[in-house]
């Protein structure tokens, strides 16, 4: 038998697994969660999604910072905010001229690959 621990969405399990005799292991049993530290609750961005144009993350990461804010006029290239991705700094960037509409990420929070970051109105 085998102890593993695994995160699956921020949830902490123990694990033990028994190999049988084929070569491949089967769970034996699982652990209630353990305690694992909770995230501090951000408040949701109040106009999610609210622009046509949408900018989503392009890799999975953290909010750096957050460059610009609802009603910020921005052209072509602006930098709307930075991920930190892969221990890099990203700039997410303004596809198109346009006034930001709504910023739908808060700094440190963590996003996966396609998340909507903000919206703009062109």
């Amino acid at each position: 038998m085998k102890n593993y621990t695994i995160t699956v969405n921020g949830n902490v399990y123990d694990v033990t697994v028994e190999e049988n005799g084929a070569g491949a292991a089967a769970p034996r049993r699982a652990a209630a969660p353990a305690a694992a530290p909770a995230a501090p609750a951000a408040p949701a961005p109040a106009a999610g999604g609210a622009g046509n144009v949408k900018i989503e993350a392009g890799a999975a990461g953290k909010v750096f910072s957050i460059d610009s804010k609802p009603g910020d006029a921005v052209k072509r290239g602006d930098t709307i905010l930075v991920l930190e991705v892969m221990k890099m700094e990203t700039p997410v960037v303004a596809p198109e001229e346009g006034t930001v509409a709504s910023i739908d990420v808060t700094v440190g929070q963590a996003v996966e690959a396609g998340a909507l970051l903000a919206t703009l109105n062109n």
